[in-house]
């Protein structure tokens, strides 16, 4: 069990008491209020399960490249790495020209300068984690005209003056990272080719073909430092072009090793599926990703890796999302139907060490980032924390809000939750856990994040909502991200066994199970 963050106190929900019983004696001990939602979940702690890979925690996203040399985005990083294990980390601007990578001679030859790449990536790979190589943006001296999207840091997003120039360039990048770190561990990197090219973050024209063109040559550019690397595309915004980009390639015998693409919960149907009707926030990730598995699946590459690279609640600044405890029942639900339909999903961010949008001017602004300003753990980020629990097998259940796991010792991981739309609204759940084939019984462990228990927020809010807290108040409000799981005594003997407790509106629950013998 994950300690980190945790002690062990009683952390219970605030609209609830639990009891742990045998069958012959269920029993409800306390609850505050009554309920409109009952769910009765059963569960055969040796039933049959399928392989349940954590997709969702393999990688992150960031704020861009050169805020990655910060102390407070190092610090977020290992804090974040130590809740979820994660192995990649993707972020834009490689090439923007505050990392210094490309310059030009009073001649127009190229300058290639490596010492910001070195010690970005050099950070990284300290720290345990592998870069998601995003090849963006275009440097100011190849830009073949003065467009620029509308980010703070404004990036170039026009194609470059010189096609082959980008072209050895991308070549010489991508052998300068062979030769530094070796080819063993660089073809366990990846390399996609531009951010988002259906948007405002590429202004070739027409948009499609021009990007793959940019395409091509880019991967043919990291093909020819060793085919042993691995180049994927085409990183579009609302799940677009996958499907077309595979048949391109197919078509011109282009390399592509993993197709990528991103969706937000609040992408619209229009965008995502060219139709006009309404899809909650809680159904649309796990469309878009159906949507896009099964373009894979019909292509002539159905065994290419899918990976979205971006996905979040939200791609707006909405606090009762990205900052709240709304986000734990909804990254749970939005796991449940995912998987087995993608390799990696790309949580986008880590951290609010971000300036998409200019220097961050308050803790909680609805960013991103699982870490707000000040390495201040977010509910998000005692979600996964949460949920990095889950076993590697799950377990079939009669429910739409439960994940059943088993992990390799045989303990069960179950995580229920309810569901509840963005702001205050919702009502509480009472859930009945069944759990059969348990043998002589064992020892239960719950953990819960909802609105008062592992969310800051209400304690920000608290103190006035202050821009700038002091030293202590981000202490303070650490503290308040903390959650800790209450000890359940071990069960009666007993082979079926019932759980009872409710759930508050927009509460996330772990329970673990251990300790359980044979019968």
């Amino acid at each position: 069990m994950t300690t980190h963050r945790m002690g062990w106190r009683l952390a219970l929900l605030v609209s609830a008491m639990v009891a742990v019983c045998a069958p012959s004696s269920t029993q409800l001990l306390g609850q505050a209020s009554v309920p409109s939602q009952t769910e009765v979940i059963t569960i055969d702690a040796r039933g049959a399960s399928h392989p349940f890979p954590h997709f969702w925690e393999r990688m992150f996203g960031s704020g861009r490249a050169i805020l990655s040399l910060r102390d407070s985005y190092r610090r977020d990083l290992r804090e974040v790495k130590r809740a979820t294990g994660f192995e990649y980390i993707r972020f834009h601007a490689i090439f923007h020209d505050e990392v210094g990578l490309y310059d030009e001679d009073e001649h127009g030859n190229p300058l290639y300068n490596y010492s910001y790449v070195d010690q970005i990536y050099d950070g990284l790979l300290e720290n345990g984690v592998r870069p998601f190589v995003e090849l963006s943006f275009m440097p100011e001296k190849l830009a073949s005209r003065p467009s620029r999207q509308d980010f703070w840091y404004k990036p170039f997003n026009s194609p470059p003056k010189d096609w082959d120039r980008w072209g050895d360039m991308v070549r010489h990048f991508a052998q300068h990272l062979v030769d530094r770190y070796g080819i063993d561990e660089v073809s366990q990197w990846y390399f996609e080719v531009w951010n988002e090219p259906n948007i405002d973050f590429w202004a070739g024209d027409p948009k499609e073909s021009s990007y793959y063109h940019l395409y091509d040559i880019s991967a043919r550019a990291i093909k020819s430092v060793s085919p042993r690397l691995r180049v994927g595309g085409p990183a579009t915004a609302q799940a677009a072009w996958v499907d077309r980009f595979i048949q391109h390639c197919i078509d011109g015998n282009v390399p592509v090793d993993f197709v990528s693409t991103h969706v937000y919960a609040n992408d619209t149907a229009k965008d995502v599926f060219g139709t006009d009707e309404q899809i909650p926030r809680d159904q649309m990730v796990y469309r878009a990703v159906r949507k896009v598995h099964d373009q894979v699946k019909a292509s002539a590459k159905p065994d290419l890796p899918l990976i979205f690279s971006e996905y979040n609640a939200s791609y707006k600044n909405e606090v009762d999302v990205t900052d709240s405890a709304f986000m734990g029942p909804w990254l749970a639900n939005t796991i449940r139907q995912c998987d087995g339909l993608t390799d990696i999903m790309s949580y986008w961010a880590f951290s609010d060490v971000f300036e998409e949008q200019g220097v961050v001017k308050r803790p909680f602004y609805g960013g991103f980032g699982l870490m707000a300003s000040g390495n201040i753990p977010k509910a998000a980020y005692d979600d996964f924390l949460l949920l990095h629990e889950l076993g590697n097998q799950r377990i079939s259940v009669n429910s739409d809000s439960a994940l059943a796991t088993r992990r390799a010792d045989g303990s069960l991981a179950i995580a229920v939750w309810n569901y509840a739309p963005p702001g205050a609204g919702g009502t509480p759940k009472h859930v009945t856990l069944r759990l059969t084939s348990l043998g002589n019984g064992g020892l239960f462990h719950i953990q819960t994040v909802d609105p008062h228990h592992g969310s800051a927020l209400a304690a920000w809010e608290a103190m006035g909502k202050p821009d700038f807290p002091s030293r202590e108040q981000q202490e303070m409000l650490r503290k308040a991200a903390e959650i800790g799981p209450p000890e359940i005594p071990p069960l009666p003997s007993a082979n079926t066994s019932t759980l009872e407790l409710t759930l508050a509106p927009q509460s996330l629950a772990l329970i673990e199970v251990s300790g359980m013998g044979s019968k």
